[in-house]
């Protein structure tokens, strides 16, 4: 690593002659593999934008012009150029530095990514913001993928900064695909402007935008030079260039949703290591995905929608089997959930599976389009919970508290597979309300997950273990950290177990029992205190005449950082060791 050694800052970059360029390309390329290898990480998109992440800190004058990677899958090259390359073996670890762009990190971090599409509106805010305080040399760039620019808040940022004249530099880096490959009419166009069969009439140019390219992103000298022609030209800029993710590593190459993030791998042959031999408990989405394609074939009104997330999600079992009945939409939260809903007036049965953390993105339409309506779309949210080293942007831990003060919406959480199974084949049978279904990232705990079908009722949990002191409240899957801790209590007879299931509505004539049963009461969750499962039991309470003492176990009031999620459950407190440690208490003070 001659040259990549002696770069602590873009300052130290910019006294490299342009010859030199392809050399550290070359070494920040393979810095990026040896790191990612053993740590773990986004590989792919990193490795696709070596070259452009270079130039881009080669000609302008970072952090002075400001630069914004839209999502941040692909800023670890940035990372490493900027100052943080001799700490980037704690990336996505706890006390690590973030896998995302992180404003607290780094000045050279303009603003802070976890979600896509949000690079053009945040830049044309500080562009706006600099021709105001008459910065008027100031640069500002956005680099945006295919699959991001097709979402609709990235298509309002462009319509905005059209009939602007600010300093801003759009840079589309076109690879056909973000963690799946792109998908829609958009994707199609900007192929045909590849190969030059486009129509006469470019659509960013059509939205006043100074179009140029598409130019190769992987060749340095082009780059370079146009970039320092597009310095020069003032107003809103748009240059297309042409990557390859996963650019240096075969396997990543021509693997690319594996390699997105693949874990450990071998950095000589790519080859990516095998897990653990012990056989394992399947995978909640792949529960999910296996059931809904189960269902579906004996239900033709069942249909899967996904904004943009088919393997992570497990939809991409029913887009092989039924695939006129599954629909991947692109980063479109908000058109899936209304999609959803337009079919649900039509007497379809929507399943839209999404991530926790990005039906945020559609909260409007949730509740404007379905809850308000009444319309009976299942909504499957995934990775619901503290998902581990992707950290604060990603954690699955609100949807309880936005969800449950929404009128109409049922809210359920499995303990198991069976649950899971269970609740997605009731709902198929028929709801007279939406209903949202949240399980977490990985695996369950049923090794023999296939079983029959059974109805669940509505708003019903159910008594695990009776006891006489201490009743646990959990909801979802946490609830086996206290099935554990209670098959291993001296006294177990003192405490009992509820598997609630149901956060809204809740199992009020099994509540009413535990009140008069129990004088203290412990709730369990894997999200928000503020507005979640323990605050729904204590609200019920205060409207009955029991006044058990109550104790919340959830996420307090702060953001959660990235670490293992063992790592996580302990600084949130709501790890095997802490729920002991309150039962203890709670045991003691009755």
């Amino acid at each position: 690593m001659a040259l990549l050694e002696h770069i602590d800052a873009p300052s130290d970059l910019r006294r490299l002659k342009k010859s030199e360029l392809p050399q550290l390309a070359q070494e920040l390329r393979e810095f990026i593999i040896d790191i990612v290898a053993t740590k773990e990480g986004h590989l792919g998109a990193s490795l696709g934008v070596v070259e452009l992440t270079i130039a881009l800190h080669y000609v302008f004058d970072t952090p002075n012009d400001q630069l914004i990677w839209d999502v941040g899958h692909q800023a670890y090259g940035h990372k490493i150029l900027t100052g943080r390359k001799d700490i980037f073996g704690s990336n996505r670890r706890l006390g690590g530095i973030s896998g995302f762009p992180k404003m607290s990190e780094s000045a050279y971090d303009a603003f802070g990514t976890g979600h896509s599409s949000t690079s053009i509106s945040a830049i044309l805010g500080m562009a706006i913001a600099a021709k105001l305080k008459e910065e008027h040399h100031k640069q500002h760039i956005a680099v945006i993928g295919d699959a991001s620019i097709a979402s609709g808040m990235a298509f309002e940022g462009l319509n905005h900064l059209g009939v602007t004249d600010t300093n801003v530099l759009i840079v589309l880096n076109d690879n056909a695909i973000g963690i799946d490959p792109s998908v829609g009419a958009l994707k199609k166009y900007l192929t045909n402007v590849k190969k030059g069969t486009a129509k006469e009439e470019n659509i960013f140019e059509c939205l006043n935008l100074n179009y140029s390219g598409p130019i190769d992103g992987h060749d340095l000298d082009t780059l370079v030079v146009e970039l320092e022609r597009l310095k020069s030209v003032s107003g809103p800029r748009l240059l297309h260039i042409s990557t390859t993710k996963g650019k240096g590593l075969r396997q990543a190459e021509e693997n690319q949703v594996t390699y997105h993030a693949p874990g450990k791998f071998d950095k000589k042959t790519g080859e990516i290591y095998a897990k653990s031999s012990a056989k394992q408990p399947p995978k909640y989405q792949d529960v999910f995905g296996h059931t809904l394609v189960e269902l579906a074939k004996e239900n033709d009104k069942i249909v899967g929608i996904t904004p943009a997330m088919p393997t992570g999600s497990s939809l991409k079992f029913m887009m092989e089997e039924i695939p006129d009945r599954a629909f991947d939409v692109g980063i479109a939260e908000q058109h899936a959930v209304t999609m959803a809903a337009g079919m649900a007036t039509a007497e379809l049965i929507p399943f839209c599976t999404i991530y926790s953390t990005f039906l945020q993105r559609a909260y409007d339409q949730v509740i404007h389009d379905v809850a308000l309506q009444n319309l009976p779309v299942v909504f499957c949210l995934d990775r619901a919970g503290l998902v581990g080293q992707d950290g604060a942007t990603h954690h699955g831990v609100y949807d309880i508290a936005y969800l449950r003060c929404i009128p109409n919406i049922i809210i359920f959480a499995p303990l198991n597979e069976s649950e899971l199974r269970n609740i997605m084949y009731t709902a198929q049978l028929g709801l007279e309300h939406p209903i949202a279904i949240r399980y977490p990232r990985g695996y369950g705990v049923l090794q023999e997950w296939k079983t029959p079908f059974e109805q669940i009722v509505i708003g019903s949990g159910r008594e695990l273990r009776k006891g006489s002191k201490v009743a646990v409240l959990s909801l979802g899957h946490i609830g086996n950290r206290a099935t554990d801790v209670l098959e291993e209590w001296d006294n177990p007879a003192e405490i009992g177990h509820y598997d609630m299931r149901f956060v809204k509505p809740l199992d009020t004539k099994m509540l009413d029992r535990i009140f008069e049963t129990y004088p203290a009461i412990l709730t369990l969750e894997d999200g928000c205190e503020a507005g979640g499962f323990g605050s729904a039991i204590l609200e019920y309470a205060n409207k009955t005449d029991h006044r058990p003492i109550i104790k919340i176990m959830g996420i307090a009031d702060t953001f959660i950082e990235h670490g293992t999620p063992e790592e996580l459950y302990d600084l949130a407190k709501i790890s095997t060791s802490s729920l002991k440690e309150n039962l203890s208490t709670l045991i003691n003070a009755v």
